[in-house]
């Protein structure tokens, strides 16, 4: 299991035709506190997008449109924390912007904290608040979320053990072509035939 790290793509274009911005009117807006366009040059310097790379640019303008709470920004933000590109590592980093995407719903900010908190890695391990993030984020299908609580009910990890919910959450993820869960499966139905269903 690993972080997430499904970096938005955006399709940006710097050329000026109708109705898009050229860089100098995005960067304009960012300097004039536009959190959309903070973003958006966080996005352009971290990918090279229209100007030459520079992930400390993106760093600056990411972290100015997360604290306005561009949701997307503040996922990013996590990711470029959990790498150490253009910053430090900073797990503490790291889960401030990874929570508060997932505060906002973020699939995969929930996911990466539900992992987090299961492995112990930033914060306390803390079971209950897994469960928590690994369930938020699966119910917006994210299949290695679905996968993990599967796992965690058929263990009895942090929740009473359920080989029906482990069922039920393998099913979704297999359904979303999760190789893992499919084995899985496979195996829950051959030992417990019944939790099949």
């Amino acid at each position: 299991m690993k972080i997430l790290g499904l970096l938005v793509i955006l399709l940006l274009s710097f050329q000026i035709s109708a109705g898009a911005a050229s860089f100098q009117e995005i960067q304009q807006a960012a300097e004039e506190g536009e959190a959309w366009a903070q973003f958006n040059l966080g996005y352009s310097y971290e990918s090279g997008a229209g100007v030459t790379k520079d992930l400390v640019q993106a760093i600056k303008w990411y972290t100015k449109a997360a604290e306005q709470g561009d949701v997307l920004a503040q996922f990013n933000l996590g990711l470029m924390y959990y790498k150490g590109e253009g910053v430090t590592k900073d797990p503490v980093q790291e889960i401030k912007w990874f929570a508060k995407a997932a505060e906002q719903g973020h699939p995969q900010a929930q996911f990466n904290l539900g992992l987090m908190y299961y492995k112990g890695e930033g914060v306390t391990k803390d079971l209950v608040q897994a469960i928590k993030w690994y369930t938020k984020a699966a119910e917006q299908g994210v299949s290695e979320s679905q996968f993990n609580l599967g796992l965690m009910y058929y263990k009895g990890e942090g929740v009473t053990m359920n080989k029906i919910e482990a069922f039920n959450w393998w099913m979704k993820a297999a359904k979303r072509g999760h190789v893992d869960a499919q084995k899985n499966l496979d195996i829950l139905c051959k030992e417990s035939p019944w939790a099949c269903k």
